[in-house]
């Protein structure tokens, strides 16, 4: 087995959770020094190459698969811009579990909608409908996601308390409702703080 493609593909399917080091020597069944040397092999070879848009970060002891600073101008437009004004019903999909089972893990997601999620909630991080509220004191300690005021906001909702049925926030969408007003996108302080957070890199 190819330990840089095996790694690769457990970052990816990681998301936003990461993997620690402990976790990736578990998996990969390696040393901490094969770890630590295959990490550092694998961001060397995304960092020298110009044709890819990736790189590994570690945040909180914990590496992630992210998008290089190169491309944050271009992601930002693409979060701003009407091509990312519709949600897909995937998403839509994740958005609702979200709002009615919060506070919950991607895992937990996961479990509900029988498919890997991190994607569909990086989207719903950029757009500023949901975000990090804590992490689950559980192994691993995996991030524990919420909606936010944003959303509580563009629903009218004042509480949870008042969350329509989960067939409204299809309706809503089915109905052509401008969710992503651009100037109201725009005036949202959140929604590129955790995207922007994962194209740094923390080297502490």
């Amino acid at each position: 087995m190819n330990k840089e493609g095996a790694l690769e593909s457990l970052l990816f399917v990681a998301g936003d959770e990461g993997l620690s080091i402990e976790e990736i020597i578990s998996l990969l069944e390696i040393t901490p020094l094969e770890a630590h040397h295959l990490i550092s092999t694998l961001r060397d070879k995304y960092d020298l190459d110009s044709s890819t848009g990736l790189t590994i970060i570690e945040t909180r002891q914990r590496f992630q698969l992210a998008t290089k600073k190169d491309f944050s101008e271009l992601i930002r437009k693409y979060a701003t811009s009407p091509f990312s004004s519709h949600l897909s019903q995937a998403a839509l999909e994740t958005l609702a579990i979200v709002a009615y089972k919060q506070p919950i893990t991607r895992i937990e997601i996961d479990e509900i909608r029988g498919v890997q999620s991190s994607g569909m909630l990086q989207r719903l991080l950029i757009r500023g409908l949901v975000k990090e509220i804590g992490r689950a004191e559980t192994p691993g300690r995996p991030i524990i996601y919420g909606t936010t005021d944003y959303f509580m906001n563009y629903f009218g909702l004042k509480d949870l308390d008042d969350l329509p049925s989960a067939e409204a926030l299809f309706q809503i969408q089915d109905e052509s409702f401008d969710l992503f007003n651009q100037e109201d996108f725009l005036e949202n302080h959140d929604r590129m703080e955790i995207y922007e957070l994962k194209n740094k890199n923390d080297s502490q």
